[in-house]
């Protein structure tokens, strides 16, 4: 059993990548060619946004969006500790320091009540972190942002193809960023990731950043970084989209016969006014330990997203006290994600949760 099935998801594609590869390979444009602008015009619809920007990854969408939004060094972004690095680690990398609130205990995501009690003179932006494939509370944020002036980037890298109130993650805040890394709901065979905007200036600025600045051939108009998505991995990106609104669907049933069928056992909460692509699904347990390893020996595999708060890494713990954001703590020492992907059979989803009920002996 595989933990994300990509190979599976391969076969049912062959065809449509390799020969969006081959095709690649015979034009020979690997840097920014034809599928870069045509696969940004594809997810700008599918998003309802004005513009996309592919980049290299992730991590270097965040990263351009705070270089766009001209932090330096002192500025303040609000974001959680309850998160991959990359979320910490681009705002430091731009100069500025993150400012961690905790989490909401069923979500996981950002807790909007503590939000406000954070902002000080020094503070330019909020992240709010769309963990599991649930969008955070954005309405909510985007209200507080609006209130004192700052900007919001959703960190979508986990829900990119989510739906809140009406609207899709990444085209809700002043910027949103996703990841295509390969275990992504929507992903490539490499690294990869794209920005989404409405704000023409904010694009134009994104656009040039990712080229080392240039706002043309060798003028260098601004600070910039080495922030392209390779022409191959856009290709690979177009071919998935091809059946992603499928994935979608089941990805959403196969969450759903996940919470019938765990019921009893905590899990992330989706709120009702929003969806999860369910980048991850993840139940809270006790002895977490042994249950892992009682799904290994079953021949389950797992997975603990994230087992170390932001504010417990000895590279971002200056930036916050080590009790500041206890419900962080406590999900770290308790979420187990389970194997999740649009391909899983019932049989297999039968098998994980039979073998997690016999660890936890219910």
């Amino acid at each position: 059993m595989q933990f994300t099935d990509l190979k599976t998801q391969y076969t049912a594609l062959k065809s449509s990548v390799d020969s969006r590869i081959q095709r690649v390979l015979d034009h020979g444009q690997y840097i920014m060619g034809p599928e870069v602008a045509e696969l940004e015009t594809a997810l700008a619809g599918f998003t309802g946004s004005r513009h996309c920007i592919t980049v290299a990854s992730g991590t270097e969408a965040l990263l351009i969006a705070l270089m766009a939004l001209d932090i330096q060094p002192g500025d303040e972004v609000i974001s959680t500790p309850f998160t991959f690095a990359a979320t910490a680690e681009t705002i430091v990398l731009a100069g500025g320091q993150p400012v961690f609130v905790d989490v909401e205990a069923y979500t996981a995501n950002i807790d909007v009540r503590l939000i406000e009690a954070k902002i000080t003179p020094r503070t330019k932006a909020i992240m709010p972190v769309s963990l599991y494939g649930q969008v955070a509370d954005m309405a909510e944020i985007n209200a507080i942002a609006a209130k004192h002036g700052l900007a919001v980037i959703e960190d979508a890298a986990q829900s990119f193809g989510a739906v809140y109130q009406g609207r899709r993650s990444c085209a809700m805040s002043t910027f949103g960023a996703t990841s295509f890394f390969p275990s992504k709901p929507l992903g490539c065979y490499g690294d990869g990731g794209a920005l989404f905007t409405d704000d023409d200036k904010l694009a134009q600025a994104a656009r040039e950043i990712r080229v080392h600045g240039q706002s043309a051939r060798y003028t260098h108009t601004r600070l910039g970084v080495g922030g392209r998505m390779d022409t191959l991995q856009c290709a690979v990106v177009l071919a998935k989209l091809e059946r992603f609104e499928w994935e979608l669907e089941r990805r959403a049933q196969i969450g759903a016969r996940y919470l019938s069928l765990l019921d009893g056992i905590e899990q992330v909460t989706v709120r009702p006014d929003r969806n999860s692509v369910y980048a991850q699904f993840t139940v809270m347990v006790d002895r977490r330990d042994q249950v892992q390893a009682a799904l290994k020996a079953a021949g389950v595999p797992t997975a603990v997203h994230y087992p170390k708060p932001l504010n417990h890494q000895p590279a971002y713990a200056r930036h916050c006290c080590p009790d500041c954001c206890p419900v962080s703590s406590e999900l770290a020492a308790r979420v187990l994600s389970l194997p999740m992907s649009a391909d899983l059979s019932e049989a297999d989803q039968d098998r994980v949760v039979a073998a997690l009920r016999a660890a936890l002996g219910r």
